[in-house]
């Protein structure tokens, strides 16, 4: 599927921000089950500088700088994807095994994945999320049963809740309530396996929606979407992540359908937020942040020349974004 985004930022502050250093993470991946085929960035005012580099987690970051004041930053983001349809693996791994696999011993080989099987800033290592994983994974049983039992749990035992969470809720916390966002969803999900300790990564992106019956789908009325991937070591080397949304209840290698874009992947959303910086001035700020994700079809006009059009596409109903 061919998908166009636009990601639009704008910050408005009282008073004027007098210099102000951000960092973006808004351009997709490529990679197996993604092609990136155009991105741009756009920043006004204009900075005096910006550069682009690749993280540890080979994510694209954008840095900026604006050393002029200004009352406004708008930060847009354009980029067109194809993203391709993935079957389910086959694994025959054990939970168990694999958690051996990532118990410390010495003169091992180095897995990078160990470093996801670690307590990060919002996906902590804690009992509670241990007790509530324990049910999926039963003496014996697979790995990707165990984390696909696990994903089903979530999206039947919580509810999805707009403004029942911030963006810094603890997943502690959301676990207690039983609701949240699908930031919330990812990071329970996260926590709980590496409580059994297993390797479990954060996945920020982009999910195709559909408008309401009788209604058109409104420009900026997307949102971003967020899941979590288990890593599964019996796999071919190139699918070993494994991506399972409990916000929907759907999992695949790589990515839960070609519905999906995929931004971009870390420990738990601190290390992805899509804008970061440090400001001096601007006491205070409104923010407002519009997403549009639609579906491009190439369709050939008398066999001599190629039109571009957007179509609705039909999306199941039990899917949603943030």
């Amino acid at each position: 599927m061919k998908l166009r985004i636009t990601h639009e930022t704008i910050y408005d502050y009282v008073p004027a921000v007098e210099t102000a250093q951000h960092m973006a993470f808004l351009t997709p991946l490529h990679r197996a089950s993604q092609q990136l085929i155009r991105h741009e960035l756009k920043v006004l005012p204009e900075p005096s500088q910006i550069s682009t580099t690749r993280d540890v987690f080979g994510n694209t970051r954008s840095f900026f700088s604006l050393q002029a004041p200004h009352t406004r930053l708008q930060v847009v983001a354009h980029s067109e994807v194809i993203t391709y349809a993935s079957l389910l693996p086959l694994s025959a791994i054990g939970w168990e095994t694999t958690r051996e696999l990532f118990r410390y011993q010495a003169h091992l080989s180095f897995d990078a994945a160990n470093e996801f099987v670690f307590a990060s800033p919002m996906a902590a290592r804690q009992d509670e999320f241990a007790a509530y994983a324990r049910p999926s994974f039963s003496s014996g049983s697979g790995l990707l049963a165990g984390a696909i039992d696990l994903m089903h749990r979530i999206f039947s035992d919580f509810t999805y809740e707009s403004q029942s969470t911030q963006v810094n809720t603890p997943a502690q916390q959301a676990l207690a309530q039983r609701k949240g966002v699908c930031q919330d969803f990812a990071h329970i999900l996260i926590a709980c396996l590496r409580s059994m300790g297993l390797p479990a990564r954060y996945v920020s992106g982009y999910l195709l929606t559909q408008a309401a019956p009788g209604t058109v789908k409104l420009k900026g009325s997307d949102a971003s979407h967020a899941w979590a991937s288990v890593y599964v070591p019996d796999l071919p080397e190139t699918q070993r992540w494994v991506d399972l949304d409990p916000t929907n209840d759907r999992a695949c290698w790589h990515s839960p359908g070609e519905d999906y874009v995929t931004l971009a992947i870390g420990r738990d959303f601190s290390d992805v937020s899509p804008m970061r910086g440090v400001i001096h001035g601007g006491a205070s700020h409104t923010l407002a942040v519009g997403v549009t994700v639609e579906p491009i079809i190439e369709v050939a006009t008398l066999g001599l020349q190629t039109q571009t059009q957007t179509q609705r596409w039909n999306i199941p109903p039990s899917l949603s974004t943030c």
